[in-house]
Parts: C-alpha cells; sequence; structure tokens
C-alpha cells in the first residue's frame, strides 16, 4: 500500500476539502502507482475521499434468521460480535436483503442483526464510523440527531452524548476511527488525512474534551482514560504513547518511536503495554508482500517477539489486525486480492465506484507461534466498514 500512503500524504499536506477525488486520482497517477490489487480498499480511498467512502461488509450466507430488518431495540441488547456498513448497488452481485445505503448494523455473539438507524450513513463525502466496548457491551457512534457522537449501553439503552457538537460536513471526511473505552467513559475520534482539525478525546462522564496530535490513529487506552496509545502508518510507521492526559489543558508527556519498515498494526494488546504487527514489504513492482508477525514495545519499537504466521489460506495477499481475543490470540482479517505490479496497470485503467464485496477471513493468530486457527467469513466491499470489539488498528 505504498501508494496509498503517498496519496495520503499529499492530501493532508497540500489538498482542500474540496475535489478531493480529482486531486487524490490525480495524485496517484503521479506517483509511482503501487498497484496493490487491494483496490476494494485501496480505491475507496482514492477514489472516494471527496465522493462516496461508505465501507461494506456482511456476513457470508447468513440463515434467514440473521437477516433481520429491525431497528436495534431501545434496550436488552445482548453483546455484540461485530458491526458493518451495507452499500445497496454494487457493480456485480446481489446487496444484502433490506440494505441501507451507507447505514450501520450491528451483530450480536447469538447472531441476531439489527441496524443502527441513529447512526448517520456514510454517504456522500462523509465517513461516519462506529466502536464497540471490548467487552461488547456498548457502543459509540455519530448521531444525526445529536450532531456528534454518543456512547450507548445495549443492555439498559442509556445514551451518553459527547460535550462538543462536530457537524458532519466539517468533521466526517477522509478515513475516520473511532475508540470507546471498556467502560464508555472516554471516546477517541481521528481521521486521516487530518487537514486542519485536530483528534480529540472525550471524557463523557466529565463532560470535557482533550485534544490529540492529528493523523495518528487511537489503538489503545489506560482504564482511567491517563494514557493513550496511538499508530501511524505514513509515511512512515511509528508508535506513540501520550499519558497524563488530564486535565485536558495538560501537555502531557510524549513519547514517539519511527519503525524502521512499515508495519500494519494490532491494537494494543489486553497486558497495556504490547502491540502485535504484520511486516508490510510491498513494494511497486512486487506488492502484497507480507513478512512475519512481530510483537513490539510500544514505547521502544524494539521487538520481543517475531514468528511467521501458519496456517492461512495459501491465497492471502493481505492481513490486518483487529481484536485480541486473549493474551495470546489476535484476531486477523485476510482477503485474497490480484496483485499487479504498478508496470502492468494502465495509466487509464478506470477505479470501480462500487466494487462487488469480496470475502474476507478471520482468523485467531497465536502471537508466540504464529498458528493460525480460521474462525469465520465475512462478504465486504474493503476492510474500513468492519467494526470489531476493542480499540482499532492500523491501517
Amino acid at each position: 500500500m505504498t501508494w496509498l500512503r503517498d496519496v495520503l500524504v499529499d492530501l493532508a499536506a497540500e489538498s482542500p476539502r474540496v475535489d478531493l477525488a480529482e486531486r487524490t486520482i490525480a495524485t496517484r497517477d503521479r506517483r509511482r502507482r503501487t498497484a496493490i490489487s487491494l483496490l476494494a480498499a485501496a480505491m475507496v480511498v482514492v477514489t472516494a475521499l471527496g465522493g462516496t467512502l461508505a465501507v461494506r461488509l456482511m456476513p457470508q450466507a447468513p440463515t434467514p434468521a440473521t437477516l433481520g430488518k429491525d431497528d436495534l431495540p431501545a434496550r436488552g441488547v445482548g453483546p455484540l460480535s461485530h458491526a458493518y456498513k451495507t452499500f445497496c448497488k454494487p457493480v456485480s452481485g446481489k446487496a444484502p436483503s433490506h440494505c441501507q445505503d451507507g447505514g450501520w448494523r450491528v451483530v450480536t455473539r447469538s447472531g441476531r442483526t439489527y441496524h443502527v438507524p441513529e447512526a448517520l450513513p456514510s454517504l456522500s463525502q462523509r465517513d461516519s464510523p462506529l466502536a464497540i466496548s471490548r467487552d461488547g457491551r456498548k457502543i459509540a457512534y455519530y448521531s444525526a440527531k445529536e450532531g456528534t457522537f454518543q456512547v450507548r449501553d445495549l443492555a439498559s439503552g442509556a445514551k451518553t452524548t459527547a460535550p462538543m457538537k462536530l457537524p458532519a460536513k466539517k468533521w466526517l471526511y477522509s478515513i475516520t476511527r473511532l475508540m470507546v473505552s471498556d467502560d464508555g467513559r472516554f471516546l477517541a475520534f481521528s481521521k486521516v488525512p487530518e487537514f486542519k482539525d485536530p483528534a480529540l478525546l472525550f471524557d463523557m462522564r466529565d463532560r470535557v474534551v482533550r485534544e490529540l496530535p492529528a493523523r495518528w490513529v487511537p489503538i489503545g487506552l489506560s482504564p482511567d482514560g491517563a494514557t493513550i496509545t496511538l499508530a501511524e502508518y505514513s509515511p512512515n510507521s511509528q508508535l506513540r504513547t501520550i499519558s497524563n492526559l488530564w486535565p485536558p489543558t495538560s501537555p502531557g508527556n510524549s513519547t514517539a518511536v519511527i519503525l524502521p519498515q512499515h508495519y500494519d498494526f494490532s491494537p494494543l494488546a489486553p497486558d497495556g503495554k504490547t502491540v502485535a504487527a504484520v511486516e508490510d514489504l510491498s513494494t511497486a513492482e512486487k506488492p502484497c508482500q507480507m513478512g512475519d508477525l512481530v510483537l513490539l514495545d510500544p514505547l521502544t519499537g524494539k521487538k520481543r517477539k517475531t514468528a511467521p504466521i501458519r496456517g492461512l489460506s495459501p491465497d492471502v495477499s493481505q492481513i490486518y489486525l483487529r481484536t485480541w481475543r486473549s493474551a495470546d490470540e489476535v484476531t486477523a482479517l485476510t482477503t485474497s486480492v490480484h496483485c499487479r505490479p504498478s508496470s502492468e496497470v494502465p495509466d487509464d485503467e478506470p477505479a470501480q465506484i462500487d466494487p462487488p464485496y469480496r470475502t474476507f477471513t478471520a482468523y485467531a493468530v497465536n502471537v508466540r507461534t504464529g498458528e493460525a486457527r480460521k474462525l469465520t467469513t465475512y462478504r465486504a466491499r474493503d476492510i474500513f466498514g468492519i467494526a470489531m470489539p476493542g480499540p482499532p488498528g492500523a491501517i
């Protein structure tokens, strides 16, 4: 994803808030065009930053019981396994039943599926994120009614609204990321490219807001909300830890490390001291090249463990690390796409605005041994529209 990193850097540094699609495509064509044909994910970034960034994911071949058209009940909902977005007009193939374009659906561990009508859909020029607490019992989303973020307890139905209005046209563009703390008290929001807007950390209980460094993805937060771990993947892979976050006027204590190569990071591990990552060895002429799984110290960047990943389907071309299932296992979402060297991609090849759904397969990967075991399979347009319990990963 080298060209994608380059495009995002250029956009963040130079671009205005308008005509993003045209500028992004032009930047891509000027670049060496690393055509990592992850294009299901990458092209949505390139073509839709100024258009439609409605990320699309649905479970593969769900039973009729899980294809429910019901809205999320006011209370009494059990813990979630994941959430996903739908899109209704793929260039080929079928859309999900009862599709609501750009809308969020949540799926309980028991298999019940609900639409979340209060969450603003991701349509033209906006990307509306959703986050799930680590235990699956709370969600956070951008409330269309309130004009800002809310945290909702699924069992009780209690809602807490962020203490700051965030107009969607100003804040919900680029690739947005959202992270909610285990107890629902803290909520972190960021996006890439960031332009002039800061990332934000909300204390939903005390009704205060703290600015965070823009462009960084929040991947971990201490239980007291005083220390946050952030990741950056362009132009260099970096990890950053900021402590003493409160009061919001405090400068905090920041430690950052630039890593010697590109990584795709997991969320912060349950121990609060470890980040897993997959080495990204891709180049313009050799795209979709993945290296080993590594365990990193987020404060120093030092490798604690390296292990080759074993047990994945042989055609896997991309790996994205997500929820930690235990201290020893992390979830890996994988996909298989045709990867072409940049020299084989015509300069005038059109991009697909609404590509068909693709297959994403989830594995549990043992971070000590690298052994992977298959969990489940999804159908998706790209990686950005699935939300899993706990902090997001980067990318």
